[in-house]
């Protein structure tokens, strides 16, 4: 008789499914819904600054035009092209840090910080938040995709986990954004839709910068010191474990060192991100001159250090192959959105959200307008376009029901920007998970409680403004 196997076999654990897998079901979904959902449009008209905007009385539904499946690898080509801007960004970006990185300068500056700061993680995580939140006042946490992986390494080398650095820096970054208190992409057009002065109300979204940076390093230091004290309480522990024993990492010690031919690469990545965050502002640049600074610096930072021409370019090559996987992704997710469109169903739901907000008693109006965002962000994901889509029907709406304008450009703010770090087609989220080779499973095991809580702030926040009367000054 044939002895029977009493060992139990290994069960196989199931894999959770890749980026690109998440965002092509996405993008499946779009199309089915552009089968199923009416169709509908509405007229656009130039306002007095002559933007072109909605026009919120003339929705109409109009005859159903379904998304081809077959054409789903071509929506995804286009897509490409049109994010080719941004994607020239990230490549150089790449370029640009893969130098910087290279002669171990950056490395030295958060390594000396870090050694005198590891055991007071209240006062190093809440510097590094306030640093990336006051730069993205002005800029996208596109910007700092490149620069992922090392607040990673740094974190690792503190005794903290992979998603604590990644979060130290798009979570900072998320404040400035959302908050949108010097926001050029939403608070500065949805204000001039709203025919409100530019930055008005600035002191209230200050305030809101305020509580909101307090409440994302209240939860982050909390999850900080739990993994430092318990390692494998993190989602992230057995990548990491994996991670720290395939690379050297960061040695706090040797990393500190600095000298003065190290820090010429600094000084130019710090007058090239000052170029840039002045050329935005004051020159309106675009995505175009960021990518050109960022590629003046890769070449003349890498020579100054004395790499020879043909290495000059293979550290341009080499640096924008590590952002591929981002591009990728950013490509893809920008199919979603142009399936929708193509599809008509766009501007029905966001007539939907404004249909289900008249039907709210006035108190929750704001709230109501904030989670109404939140939903809309999730097939309208550029801030400047849902403002051109959101707001020329939400004001009239606001003025009817007695709420004011500028509480509306708030709760448009926050709808808009918080929602981006926890959607698998958000840009800034997905390509810095992509850059540090983070699953997005895991970080939603870590993200999912603060975005209830960064919900509920927000929903605070707009109800506040609406019972001060929030104006336009």
């Amino acid at each position: 008789m044939e002895q029977k196997k009493t060992a139990l076999q290994p069960v196989k654990k199931m894999e959770f499914p890749h980026t690109f897998i998440i965002i092509f079901i996405m993008i499946l979904v779009g199309v089915l819904l552009t089968w199923v959902v009416p169709a509908g449009t509405y007229d656009f008209v130039k306002n007095a600054a002559g933007r072109k905007v909605v026009n919120p009385s003339t929705f109409r539904y109009i005859q159903n035009s379904g998304v081809n499946p077959l054409l789903v690898p071509l929506y995804i080509i286009k897509s490409f092209s049109k994010r080719i801007d941004l994607m020239m960004v990230i490549f150089m970006a790449g370029a640009a840090f893969h130098v910087v990185t290279k002669t171990g300068a950056l490395q030295a500056i958060l390594a000396k910080g870090a050694r005198k700061f590891s055991n007071r993680l209240e006062i190093f995580i809440p510097v590094l938040t306030l640093i990336f939140g006051l730069i993205c006042t002005t800029q996208g946490v596109n910007t700092f995709i490149p620069f992922a992986p090392v607040m990673v390494m740094l974190a690792m080398a503190m005794g903290l986990d992979s998603l604590t650095g990644e979060a130290i820096m798009v979570l900072g970054g998320a404040i400035g954004f959302s908050t949108g208190t010097f926001n050029m992409f939403t608070t500065v057009v949805a204000q001039s839709i709203a025919e409100l002065p530019t930055y008005s109300g600035l002191w209230y979204r200050a305030v809101c910068f305020v509580v909101f940076y307090i409440v994302t390093n209240i939860y982050l230091i909390r999850y900080a010191k739990k993994v430092q004290k318990d390692p494998e309480s993190s989602p992230m522990y057995d990548l990491d474990q994996l991670m720290k024993d395939n690379s050297a990492g960061m040695d706090l010690e040797k990393a500190s060192h600095l000298t003065g031919r190290m820090l010429i690469p600094l000084v130019l990545l710090i007058i090239s991100f000052a170029a840039i965050i002045y050329g935005a502002i004051a020159l309106k640049w675009g995505m175009s001159h960021m990518a050109a600074i960022f590629l003046t610096y890769a070449v003349i930072a890498d020579l100054v250090i004395g790499t020879s021409p043909n290495g000059v370019c293979k550290d341009i090559l080499e640096g924008s192959k590590k952002m591929l996987g981002a591009t990728f992704i950013i490509g893809m997710a920008t199919a979603i959105s142009s399936v929708m469109n193509d599809g008509h169903i766009t501007y029905t739901i966001v007539h939907s959200m404004a249909e289900i907000l008249s039907g709210l008693p006035p108190v929750v109006i704001a709230p109501g307008m904030v989670l109404a965002n939140t939903i809309i962000n999730v097939f309208l994901t550029s801030g400047s376009g849902q403002a051109v889509a959101v707001m020329p029907i939400l004001i009239p709406l606001a003025d009817v029901l007695g709420v004011t304008r500028q509480t509306t450009v708030l709760a448009f703010n926050f709808g808009d920007g918080f929602c981006n770090y926890i959607l698998p087609t958000s840009t800034a989220l997905m390509g810095t998970l992509s850059v540090t080779n983070i699953p997005y499973d895991r970080w939603m095991r870590f993200m999912w409680k603060l975005f209830v809580i960064w919900q509920i702030t927000g929903c605070v926040m707009a109800f506040i403004a609406q019972l001060i009367h929030l104006g336009p000054m």
